[in-house]
């Protein structure tokens, strides 16, 4: 299955920059069972600056609704979102649901600049 999403991380202390390889994401569940309590983004370390989330290219275009591939960027504090409008409006959606449920990690919130 081909990934739709790869995460990124940025650190930068003093003289030293840190790239972490991309961590492929193939679907919305992972995505959020990573940004989960007790998921992958709680062993973050503190140095990180910057996490980029990049949705990859859909497929197949949208011919009826072009803007859908249109890309786009979402700063939430230190973690971007770049990719396809669509695929960040829907994960902008289920952001907000997870959140209002509880269901994403401490270390995540604050991160998009969420003090808890």
């Amino acid at each position: 299955m081909k990934p739709i999403l790869t995460v990124e991380f940025h650190a930068k202390a003093a003289d030293y920059e840190y790239e972490e390889e991309s961590v492929p994401l193939h679907s919305p569940e992972e995505l959020f069972k990573f940004v989960a309590p007790g998921g992958g983004c709680e062993s973050i370390p503190d140095e990180v600056e910057e996490i980029k989330m990049v949705f990859l290219p859909p497929s197949h275009p949208n011919v009826q609704n072009p803007i859908a591939d249109a890309n786009a960027v979402l700063q939430l504090h230190m973690v971007f979102f770049t990719g396809p409008l669509s695929e960040i409006a829907q994960t902008v959606e289920m952001l907000l649901d997870k959140a209002g449920r509880g269901e994403l990690s401490r270390s995540f919130l604050k991160a998009i600049g969420i003090d808890t």
